[in-house]
């Protein structure tokens, strides 16, 4: 049976959209597959790996029969990607199979039912809805994502808390040792107070797929899913549970000690001064004094780096330990010309904010050198 005849580059846009959830190893073999649905021209193409799933649909469709099936992602992406741009691709299904025909190349992959496909029940009910610009939630999470934790036990840190309160969106991110911050208004009716812990996973595919535009994405929230549409694009995702850390206690106000810098030098000096750091202790002391900002590096073979940098500063001196990748992550997602860093003592927490904006929040914790 004809399923889809269409370019090649028709058909590898909606199905790299869902299939970057799809994981290589599962306990389930069909979770491999994406779901193929065909109701006339229109196909719908759907993935999940139980936690996330991820729903477009494309006018692809060849033959007046409605039908569905599902066939292996990363198999038909793979092929898909090796076949020459020119001739028109076709799809059909058959005794289990499906076969993709391109020119003179010919491919037959297994197929398992659709009926076998375990889909996520969408919640009936939401308990909030708003929509924001998509460049503003890409935004949103470009800010903070780099401070989420990885695989940590204390599990409601392996994600982004999101909050909505009246016409402000925040969201936090923090694996214990610093924290993001990043706020923004949003129009139309206030929102009553909602704070959900949006799973890394879903935090990162999200970023992939939103686009740098106006168009609307819509935001669903219920106690236990998130649902966000925009374009042609459903993703529903689950939510971490747990009770994320109170951020306001975190973020230090009233500290005395006060330099702005030049985002781009302050980078490229702790570029330079991290060659010598090693995988396994990536520490920098950063040494202040009236006028001056040294920082300084060493390893185990007794190597060392020095940057000096000129510097706006006449307050008492300080000398204070990071981990140089903490620094590092959020000079390169800030895209600002400088960045202000207040410190109150070399054992307290630092704060990175941006001069003149009140939107974002930077804490990093300092390192014992």
């Amino acid at each position: 049976m004809q399923f889809i005849r269409a370019t090649r580059d028709a058909i590898l846009k909606p199905l790299s959209t869902v299939a970057g959830i799809v994981e290589r190893r599962h306990t389930l073999p069909i979770l491999a597959n994406v779901l193929l649905r065909k109701e006339g021209d229109s196909i719908s193409f759907l993935a999940t790996d139980v936690e996330i799933q991820i729903q477009t649909t494309a006018s692809l469709g060849a033959g007046s029969e409605n039908s569905a099936t599902t066939v292996s992602a990363r198999k038909l992406i793979d092929i898909l990607r090796a076949l020459p741009e020119g001739p028109e691709v076709s799809i059909s299904v058959a005794n289990k199979k499906a076969t993709i025909q391109a020119g003179k190349s010919r491919f037959a992959l297994q197929t398992l039912g659709a009926e076998e496909f375990p889909t996520v029940a969408i919640n009936p009910q939401f308990a909030a809805s708003f929509s924001l610009p998509q460049k503003q939630l890409k935004y949103l999470f470009q800010m903070v994502h780099f401070a989420m934790a990885q695989q940590d036990i204390r599990y409601y840190l392996n994600g982004l808390l999101l909050v909505t309160d009246g016409n402000v969106i925040r969201v936090v991110a923090t694996d214990g040792h610093r924290l993001a911050y990043c706020q923004a208004e949003i129009e139309g009716e206030a929102l009553a107070r909602h704070e959900v812990i949006i799973p890394r996973k879903t935090v990162l595919e999200l970023q992939r797929l939103l686009a740098d535009n106006d168009e609307s994405v819509l935001i669903d929230v219920a106690t236990n899913q998130v649902r966000f549409r925009f374009g042609e694009v459903e993703m529903v995702s689950k939510l971490v549970e747990g009770k994320f850390p109170d951020y306001q206690r975190v973020i230090p106000s009233g500290y005395t000690k006060s330099l702005v810098l030049s985002r781009e030098m302050l980078a490229s000096s702790l570029s330079r001064a991290s060659i010598l750091t090693s995988d396994k202790f990536r520490a920098v002391r950063l040494s202040l004094t009236p006028g001056t900002l040294k920082i300084q590096t060493s390893n185990a073979e007794q190597e060392e780096a020095l940057e000096e940098l000129e510097v706006d500063y006449s307050n008492d001196p300080i000398e204070i330990g990071f981990n140089v990748s903490y620094l590092q992550d959020v000079l390169g997602n800030l895209k600002t010309e400088s960045i202000q860093l207040e410190l109150g003592d070399g054992n307290t927490s630092a704060l990175i904010t941006v001069p003149g904006d009140e939107s974002f929040r930077y804490v990093v914790m300092p390192m014992r050198i």
